[in-house]
């Protein structure tokens, strides 16, 4: 008779049964973090699993299937990396940071605007500008003369 060897077969069995599954997931994650095309395919593909086990296992075809349809959302752009993604909270920031520069800006911009107008100001005050013939009270090279108008 023969030894009941079943046990070690289970075993091996769900020993490669999980290297699959970490092999899935690990590969899962490095495609989302490098932004590559997620398919059932290519998941396939570049873990060494088929597609009908990758189809069968729920947690990771629903994991294939949110991140599917995030890149489908998003078809203008190549799909950013997750750790490159700004959260809502740096967003925040970033915007607050804007905001504040353009008010710093404003403030410059009506400075400059002030300054300006007070120098044009004692500028025509001073007689700096000169009045001619044709009542302009901008410097400009002096007209010659008309010989003709005698």
């Amino acid at each position: 008779m023969r030894a009941d060897n079943s046990g070690h077969i289970i075993a091996a069995a769900r020993h490669r049964a999980e290297q699959a599954r970490h092999r899935a997931t690990a590969g899962l994650r490095r495609m989302d973090a490098t932004g590559q095309l997620i398919t059932f395919e290519s998941v396939a593909a570049s873990t060494g699993v088929s597609r009908s086990w990758l189809y069968a296992q729920a947690d990771i075809r629903a994991e294939i299937e949110r991140l599917r349809q995030r890149q489908r959302e998003t078809p203008s752009s190549p799909p950013i990396p997750s750790r490159q993604r700004a959260s809502g909270a740096s967003l925040l920031r970033r915007l607050e940071a804007a905001t504040t520069r353009i008010r710093h800006l404003e403030a410059d911009n009506q400075q400059l605007r002030d300054a300006l107008a007070s120098a044009l100001g004692e500028q025509r005050a001073s007689g700096i500008l000169r009045t001619t013939p044709a009542g302009r009270d901008t410097p400009g090279p002096p007209r010659p003369e008309n010989p003709r108008r005698h």
